[in-house]
C-alpha cells in the first residue's frame, strides 16, 4: 500500500475534507481491510509543499467522483465509459499513476453520491477554468460510447449548475461533443444573425477564457485536454470565417 498511499496523500489538497475525503476514506475501505482516512492524512502531512489550494490530485480526484455519478446516470456501467477513464488517466499522468486512480475509482464508483454536496466542495475551492475542464471531460466520457443519452445530458447539465457554470459555457462545451450545422456559433456562444464584428469579438472573448494558461496551476498533465478544448474555439472561428468569406 505504500506507492498507493503516496499517489493519494502527496498530491491532495482541499479533497482531503468534507463530502468527497469521506467517499475517498470510504472507496479505500472497500478495497483495503484496515485501512482509513487518517492513514491518507498522515501520508498528506507528510509531504512537503502541500499547499491549500487546489492540487493536481485534487483535480484528479474531483474526476473520479463526478465521472462515477455521469456513468451511473443511465443506469448501467459501460465497458467503453471506463475504458475511456482508463485511457484519458494514462494520457494524463502515465501508466503507473493512472493504475492508483483506477483502482480508487473502482471503490468511488460503488459507492452512492450527492452530486450537490460534491460540487459544492469543489465550487468553494477551484477556480472556474479548471470546473469548465471538469465539464468537458464529463462529456467526452458520456460520448465515449457512441451515445450521449438525455439523462446523461441531464446529469452533466445538473453538475453544471452546481459548480455554477452557466448556460451558455454549458451549451459551448456541449456542443463540443455533438454535431449539428449550427456547433460552430453554440461553441462561440452566438447566433446565426450574429455580425462579423460580433463573431471576431465572441472567438476573442472564448479564445481568452479558455486559453490553456488558465490551467498551468494543475500541470502540464491537464494542459493536453485544455489544449484540446482551445483547438475547438479556433476551429469553430475558422470554420464561420470561410462560411462567411471573411479574410
Amino acid at each position: 500500500m505504500g506507492n498507493f498511499t503516496k499517489w493519494l496523500g502527496a498530491g491532495l489538497g482541499f479533497t482531503l475534507g468534507g463530502p468527497i475525503g469521506s467517499i475517498i476514506g470510504f472507496a479505500v475501505g472497500s478495497f483495503v481491510d484496515g485501512f482509513s482516512k487518517e492513514d491518507i492524512l498522515k501520508e498528506a502531512q507528510s509531504a512537503r509543499g502541500r499547499s491549500a489550494g487546489t492540487q493536481s490530485g485534487d483535480f484528479e480526484i474531483s474526476l473520479l467522483v463526478l465521472a462515477s455519478v455521469v456513468i451511473k446516470a443511465d443506469g448501467k456501467v459501460d465497458q467503453r465509459e471506463l475504458d475511456y477513464v482508463r485511457t484519458q488517466f494514462v494520457g494524463m499522468y502515465g501508466k503507473d499513476r493512472a493504475n492508483n486512480a483506477f483502482r480508487l475509482f473502482k471503490g468511488i464508483i460503488k459507492e452512492q453520491v450527492s452530486s450537490y454536496q460534491v460540487c459544492m466542495q469543489i465550487r468553494q475551492h477551484m477556480p472556474h477554468a479548471s470546473r469548465l475542464q471538469l465539464l468537458h471531460f464529463l462529456f467526452g466520457i458520456a460520448k465515449s460510447d457512441e451515445h450521449v443519452t438525455e439523462v446523461e445530458v441531464i446529469e452533466i447539465k445538473k453538475i453544471a449548475g452546481y459548480l455554477n457554470i452557466n448556460p451558455h459555457d454549458f451549451e459551448s462545451i456541449k456542443a463540443m461533443f455533438f454535431d449539428s450545422s449550427d456547433n460552430a456559433y453554440k461553441i462561440l456562444e452566438i447566433t446565426k444573425d450574429a455580425t462579423n464584428d460580433e463573431l471576431k469579438k465572441a472567438y476573442r472573448k472564448m479564445a481568452k477564457k479558455y486559453h490553456p494558461d488558465k490551467l498551468q496551476d494543475l500541470g502540464e498533465e491537464h494542459l493536453k485536454g485544455a489544449q484540446d478544448k482551445f483547438l475547438q474555439i479556433q476551429n469553430a472561428y475558422e470554420k464561420l470565417k470561410k462560411e462567411r468569406g471573411m479574410n
